[in-house]
């Protein structure tokens, strides 16, 4: 049954971006998160 999906079926239509946006939010945010936590005079001084 789960590889017999259409093309239409709802669930496969709901699903699929929110996959995608759930990988996404992730994906932007643990750098976000990391980025908060420098200070930004050391960022400035490093370059």
């Amino acid at each position: 049954m789960f590889f017999q999906q259409t093309a239409r079926n709802p669930l496969v239509l709901a699903g699929v971006p929110l996959l995608l946006i759930a990988v996404s939010v992730v994906a932007n945010y643990l750098p976000a998160r990391k980025a908060t936590k420098i200070d930004p005079l050391v960022a400035l001084r490093y370059e």
